[in-house]
């Protein structure tokens, strides 16, 4: 079983930033969700910024929710994040180096 979302933030960028309660630290992309049903709404970035967590996932007003399991199943850990972005700009990593 995965665990429950424990904080959501929004991101600019039709992303979130979700904590589980696991303690881990992930990146969910919505943007492949917005040109289907429901999501659709989310295309307005006020809309967006509304999430909130509801019963350990992550719910908009009007009933757009999506599962615990969806959202650490297909989000990214920060760390993964971090590092593409420090290579992105000519870092090293312990990946990369």
């Amino acid at each position: 079983m995965n665990p429950y979302v424990k904080h959501v933030r929004p991101l600019d960028d039709y992303q979130l930033e979700v904590i589980f309660e696991n303690g881990e630290h992930r990146i969910f992309d919505m943007t492949p969700y917005l040109q289907r049903g429901v999501f659709v709404r989310l295309q307005n970035h006020a809309a967006f910024q509304a999430a909130r967590v509801v019963a350990g996932s992550v719910e908009w007003p009007g009933e757009v929710d999506l599962s615990y399991d969806t959202l650490y199943l297909e989000s990214r850990s920060t760390a993964a994040t971090g590092a593409v972005a420090k290579e992105k700009r000519g870092g090293k990593t312990r990946d990369s180096a």
